[in-house]
C-alpha cells in the first residue's frame, strides 16, 4: 500500500507516442499485428458475475480493410441475460462500494501498467478491428493508460478530506459516494480509450457496471475486460454483454435497478438514452444519471491574419484523421474570403499525398471506414455534397478490398447546406467561405452542436473574443480540432454534443459519484 500511496500521489504525466521512425520499435510494432493476426476468429464469451455464459445466437466482428476476415465471434446477449448482468453488478456493489477508495486506484494502476506492457498488441487489435493507422491506433492506447493512471489518482484525491466551513461545537466531514449499478455504453471508434475511460472512472468510484460495448469493436473491449480481470478486479464489478442495443441496450437503461448511464455515440441514440432514463420504472427510487457525449459538426476557423499553411496541416488532420471518424473532426472548414482562394489549394494538395492503403502496413494514413452501414451513409452524403458544392477532391471509389473512401473535400458550400449542418462521421471536408471573422463566428456557431472548435489567427483580440463567442466545449488556436489529452484538455461539448462530461478532467469522477455530508455535534 506505501507504494501504490506512492504513486498515487505523484503528478499525473501523460504517456509519450510511439516513434515509428525508430527501426526496433517499427519492428516490435510489426511482430506484434503479426502475433495478433494469428489470433484473429477466436470466440468470447459473455461475463456475467465472473462467470462465462455462451450462446447458440452469434454475431461476428470484422476487419473493414478485409470485410470477410473475422476478428472476434461474440453472444448475442439476451435481454434475459441482461437483467441477470445488472443482478450480478447489484449483488457485487454490496461489497465493492466499501472497498477504499485508494485499493479501487491500486487496480487501475496495475491495469496501466499491465496495458503499457502490451501496448502493442492492443494498437494491433485496434488496427485490425477499427481500421487504424498504426499511428492512430497508439495514440488510443496511450490515451487509455492516461485515463487508467489519471482516474487513480482522481480518485485518490476525492477520498482526501474535503475543505468545508468550520462551526464552533460540530464536527463536518464530506465523502464521495458511489452510486450503484450503471450501464456503460461506449463507441466504436475509440474502443479502448473512451470504453475504458468510462467503465474505469465508474468502478474507481466505486460502482459495478454492465459494459455493452459497440458490436463492430466488441473484440478490444473483451481484451480488455480479461485485463482487468487479470489485475484482481472482483468478479461482477464488471460484466460484459455484447449484443444488439436496440433490445438489450433499452433493457438495461430502463430498468429500475440501474443507477447511472456513460454513453458516448450519435445524437439520435443519446436523446433516446436520456428520454428512457428519465421515465421512472415500478420500484425505483431515485433519478437516474446520465453522462452522454453525443458527437459534434465541429469547425476550423480561418482569418486573414493567419499562417496560412498552418492552417491548411491542421485542417487537414482534423478532417481526415482516423478517416473523419471522431466527434471532434474539423468537418467544416470556414475560410474569410480575404484567403479563401489562396488557402483552398494547399487543403487539396495536403489532403491529395494521403495514403490510402491497409492499416497493417505503417506507410497508411487513411484506412477504411468501420463497416457497410458507415461506407453507405458517408457516400450517400458525397452524393448529396455534389448538389451543395464543388467536388475539389475526392467523390470516387477506391479499387481495393474493404470500406475505403477518398479524402472528400467539396468547396463553396452554404453555411446551411446539409453537408455542413449533419455528422458525416467520415472523411468529407466542406469548405464554407466567410464575409469576415464576424461572419466566420456567425457560421461556426450556427448547427445544433458545441464540441470543439479551431481558429487560426494571429491576432490576440479575436483569440479574446473566440474565448467569449466561439460556443464549443474545447476550443483551440492554431492548431487542429482533434487530439486531446487526459489532463490537459478534459474534453466534453454543449447543445447536442451531450452533457459536457470533460472526460480526463477534475471534474469527471464527480458524475459517478454522490456527496454525503456527516456532521456531529461535539461539546
Amino acid at each position: 500500500m506505501a507504494t501504490i500511496m506512492s504513486s498515487l500521489t505523484t503528478e499525473f504525466v501523460n504517456t509519450p507516442f510511439l516513434d515509428y521512425s525508430d527501426p526496433s520499435i517499427k519492428q516490435q510494432q510489426q511482430s506484434a499485428i503479426d502475433a495478433v493476426r494469428a489470433k484473429l476468429g477466436r470466440t468470447y464469451p459473455l461475463i456475467i458475475g465472473g462467470a462465462a455464459v455462451t450462446s447458440d445466437q452469434t454475431f461476428t466482428s470484422i476487419n473493414p480493410a478485409r470485410p470477410d476476415e473475422v476478428v472476434g465471434i461474440f453472444p448475442k446477449a439476451t435481454t434475459e441475460q441482461a437483467l441477470a448482468a445488472i443482478a450480478a453488478a447489484e449483488t457485487a456493489f454490496k461489497t465493492w462500494q466499501y472497498v477504499s477508495p485508494d485499493r479501487r486506484a491500486e487496480y487501475l494502476l496495475a491495469a496501466a501498467q499491465k496495458l503499457t506492457e502490451r501496448r502493442m498488441e492492443f494498437n494491433a487489435w485496434l488496427i485490425f478491428e477499427t481500421g487504424k493507422s498504426w499511428v492512430e491506433a497508439d495514440v488510443e492506447v496511450a490515451e487509455g493508460i492516461d485515463f487508467l493512471n489519471f482516474y487513480a489518482r482522481e480518485m485518490h484525491r476525492l477520498a482526501q478530506p474535503q475543505p468545508l466551513t468550520r462551526l464552533p461545537g460540530e464536527e463536518n466531514d464530506l465523502k464521495y459516494i458511489p452510486l450503484g449499478v450503471g450501464v456503460v455504453i461506449p463507441p466504436w471508434n475509440f474502443p479502448l480509450a473512451i470504453m475504458g475511460g468510462m467503465t474505469t472512472a465508474s468502478i474507481v468510484a466505486g460502482n459495478t457496471v454492465v459494459l455493452k460495448p459497440a458490436s463492430t469493436a466488441a473484440t478490444i473491449a473483451a481484451n480488455f475486460v480479461n485485463l482487468l480481470g487479470e489485475v484482481g478486479v472482483p468478479a461482477g464489478v464488471i460484466n460484459f454483454l455484447p449484443g444488439p442495443g436496440g433490445t438489450i441496450g433499452d433493457a438495461l437503461v430502463a430498468d429500475a435497478r440501474t443507477r447511472f448511464i456513460a454513453f458516448t455515440g450519435s445524437r439520435d441514440v443519446g436523446l433516446h438514452i436520456n428520454q428512457l432514463a428519465a421515465t421512472p420504472q415500478p420500484g425505483q427510487i431515485w433519478i437516474k444519471r446520465t453522462v452522454l457525449e453525443m458527437g459534434g459538426k465541429d469547425a476550423v476557423v480561418v482569418d486573414e491574419t493567419a499562417d496560412l499553411d498552418a492552417a491548411a496541416a491542421g485542417i487537414v488532420a482534423s478532417a481526415f484523421g482516423y478517416q473523419g471518424q471522431k466527434c471532434s473532426a474539423g468537418s467544416r472548414a470556414i475560410i474569410v474570403s480575404a484567403v479563401y482562394d489562396q488557402i483552398l489549394p494547399k487543403i487539396v494538395e495536403r489532403a491529395k499525398v494521403l495514403a490510402i492503403g491497409d492499416p497493417d502496413a505503417p506507410t497508411t494514413n487513411i484506412g477504411p471506414v468501420i463497416d457497410a452501414n458507415a461506407f453507405k451513409k458517408i457516400r450517400e452524403y458525397i452524393e448529396i455534397g455534389r448538389d451543395e458544392g464543388q467536388m475539389e477532391l475526392g467523390g470516387g471509389d477506391v479499387d481495393r478490398q474493404g470500406y475505403y473512401i477518398p479524402p472528400t473535400i467539396i468547396s463553396g458550400v452554404a453555411p446551411t447546406a446539409r453537408i455542413a449542418q449533419e455528422e458525416i462521421f467520415g472523411p468529407v471536408l466542406a469548405v464554407i467561405k466567410a464575409q469576415d471573422f464576424d461572419d466566420a463566428l456567425a457560421i461556426a456557431n450556427g448547427t445544433e452542436y458545441g464540441l470543439t472548435g479551431s481558429l487560426y489567427t494571429k491576432d490576440r483580440t479575436r483569440m479574446e473574443r473566440a474565448a467569449r463567442e466561439f460556443h464549443v466545449g474545447n476550443l483551440y488556436f492554431n492548431r487542429k480540432s482533434t487530439g486531446a489529452m487526459v489532463g490537459a484538455h478534459p474534453f466534453g461539448g454543449f447543445n447536442m454534443s451531450g452533457t459536457d462530461s470533460k472526460a480526463g478532467g477534475r471534474d469527471y469522477l464527480l458524475l459517478f459519484t454522490q456527496a454525503k455530508v456527516v456532521t456531529e455535534k461535539v461539546s
